[in-house]
């Protein structure tokens, strides 16, 4: 009967049909956003979508390479292998010019940044724009077009991650949720460009989520396998290195393999300072912002000339290192070379990934660790393998930050369980030592010269909601400067209040008024005539309405004061309210127990707790 009469009302009144699909849809969109078969689905059929995004740019810029310098079908350029002095002067010159002419056109429509996935998931939320990820792919590709010394990771990751963030908004996913397509997006990208779905999953564990937990672990590995699979469907993807024989090795080589990890964390800082230093020479430069690319494809290019093996990912390059015996002076050239060709080429603007060069980079400096101790121990020479992959494994650790990943990358690459033990240790120690002392990744460290505080994609980005202005109490207690004590002790009696805020004439905040300390029989004599401007003190320590809770509360500790007024603003020193420090501390620790039980809520993956019921 009441289908009946709600049929027939749609017939009398059509725009309630059209209200009732749309209040169905939103029903069902209810329910699925909070369905987790449904996401882990969701996160598997776009991973699919992902990985054959990534094999199409995969060949297109392989195409490029083969175009532009003219490459035989079976030679990467990273190899240097027939490339001609001509195209080594000239490509990277265009390319150059091409970015930076684009850029200028781009930012007159669209001048905003592109926020990639690890500032979305620590800022935003997880949101991210589609349309400023394509535009960041494009910027990547033409770039590596260009063949200077940069990989393609950037791109795909930017590629997979505002994907799964478009359809994660589409279905008005809950933040937690959201964060998780996010780094299903990067997984399924980085799984597809590796061939290595362990490593993907893991990359997006690691350095986009910020976290191992059980609810992200099926949407994120489904995505991941699920771009790998596409990739290898598409296509015949290469291995990214083959080492051949693996010696057995004994247990005090281990400690060979820290020492080798304690030496490339500090080498991984200079590599990530080194684009900083590219860059700051760069803008030193009278030349104008968007002819920077082309000035630094000029020197990838001069440098190019004498080594051409900085070209390009390094991913053939890598495989032409473990093929052959380079002498130690042609090493230590091919190191030097390939960090100045990659500070350079980000330093001078143009876009893409530390991944594939960090990879490069570690395994010279593993080559280079191998030759000179076997001066020292002359029987590891037959370890020379095993010390590149270490080297390879903790350079790449330590400035991507992602351990993990790197450690599976070398377990799917190899399918040598002792070897990646060994790598493991070198891994531990690189990372470990940077975090501890350095503090940043590659990309965090980018975002520290951006102005960004981000050192994790942990979520922060709802501290930006929890503001001193939504925080403070507006009853503030004022008091004008003129004011004689004696009206002041009147107002305000004993017990009555801890502070008051003294105003100016034209009412603006001129410093802080201790009750107490007025009403003190000590102080009692000698304050005729005196005023309360002549007590107010600490004219400098307030707060802001736009200052977050965490802000405020180390201003409390390092000034050491329990109570702080509210300013208008930085010009306008009018008091609008008042600020406690246990009154911020307990709404700053009520809002993390929420949303620690509302995001998360699951134990986490290695928790031995029972279940919530």
């Amino acid at each position: 009967m009441a289908i009946v009469m709600r049929s027939q009302a749609e017939k009398l009144f059509p725009w309630t049909a059209s209200w009732a699909q749309a209040r169905r849809l939103f029903l069902m969109q209810r329910r699925l956003r909070s369905n987790e078969l449904f996401q882990i689905v969701v996160c598997a059929a776009f991973g699919v979508v992902v990985g054959a995004l990534v094999a199409g740019v995969h060949w297109l810029v392989d195409f490029l390479h083969q175009t532009g310098f003219r490459l035989a079908v079976d030679h990467s350029l990273s190899t240097g292998i027939g490339v001609g002095p001509q195209r080594i002067l000239i490509v990277p010159l265009i390319g150059g010019l091409v970015l930076g002419l684009s850029a200028l056109v781009v930012r007159r429509f669209r001048s905003n940044d592109v926020v990639d996935p690890i500032e979305a998931n620590a800022l935003h939320g997880g949101r991210m724009s589609l349309t400023d990820s394509l535009r960041l792919l494009v910027a990547t590709i033409v770039s590596n077009a260009s063949g200077v010394a940069i990989g393609m990771e950037a791109g795909y990751v930017q590629l997979g991650a505002g994907i799964l963030s478009k359809v994660g908004r589409s279905f008005r996913l809950r933040r937690s949720d959201q964060r998780i397509f996010v780094a299903a997006g990067a997984a399924a990208a980085i799984a597809a460009a590796f061939n290595a779905p362990l490593a993907g999953a893991f990359y997006g564990y690691e350095l986009i989520l910020g976290s191992y937990a059980v609810r992200p672990l099926a949407p994120v590995a489904a995505a991941a396998l699920a771009g790998t699979m596409t990739l290898r469907a598409l296509m015949d993807p290469a291995p990214l290195f083959s080492v051949g024989y693996i010696y057995s090795f004994s247990q005090w080589l281990y400690l060979v393999f820290a020492l080798l990890g304690i030496l490339a964390a500090g080498f991984s800082v200079l590599a990530m300072q080194a684009v900083t230093w590219a860059e700051r020479g760069l803008r030193r430069l009278p030349l104008p912002q968007w002819l920077r690319p082309a000035v630094g494809g000029v020197l990838v290019s001069a440098i190019a000339l004498v080594v051409p093996q900085v070209l390009g990912s390094g991913h053939g390059a890598i495989q032409l290192v473990f093929d052959n015996s380079f002498t130690l002076p042609m090493l230590l050239l091919l190191l030097v070379a390939k960090l100045l060709a990659s500070a350079l080429t980000l330093g001078a603007g143009f876009r893409g990934g530390m991944f594939s060069t960090s990879l490069f980079l570690g395994c010279l400096f593993g080559a280079v660790f191998a030759d000179l101790i076997s001066y020292v121990a002359p029987h590891l020479v037959e370890q020379h393998a095993t010390l590149m992959m270490v080297g390879m494994g903790s350079v790449a650790a330590a400035v991507i930050g992602a351990p993990l990943t790197m450690m599976f990358l070398v377990l799917e690459g190899t399918g040598n369980f002792p070897l990646t033990v060994g790598v493991m240790v070198g891994v531990v120690f690189a990372s470990t030592i940077v975090r501890l002392t350095f503090g940043y990744s590659f990309s965090t460290w980018r975002f520290h010269q951006r102005g960004l505080g981000i050192r994790s994609p942990h979520d922060v980005g709802w501290l930006a909601d929890l503001t001193v202005g939504r925080l403070m109490r507006a009853d503030a207690k004022i008091v004008p400067s003129a004011m004689s004590i004696d009206a002041v002790r009147e107002k305000f009696p004993l017990g009555s209040a801890k502070r008051a805020f003294v105003i100016t004439e034209t009412g603006a905040f001129a410093g802080t008024l201790d009750i107490a300390a007025i009403h003190d029989a000590e102080t009692t004599d000698g304050l005729d005539g005196k005023r309360a401007g002549d007590f107010a003190s600490d004219p400098d320590l307030f707060l802001l309405p736009s200052d977050n809770v965490r802000a405020a509360l180390a201003r409390f500790e390092e000034q050491e004061v329990e109570t702080l007024p509210v300013l208008a603003s930085g010009g306008d020193r009018a008091v609008i309210g008042y600020l406690t420090e246990q009154y911020a501390l307990r709404h700053y620790n009520q809002e993390l127990e929420r949303r620690r039980t509302a995001d998360l809520g699951e134990r986490d993956l290695f928790s031995i707790s029972e279940p919530r019921r």
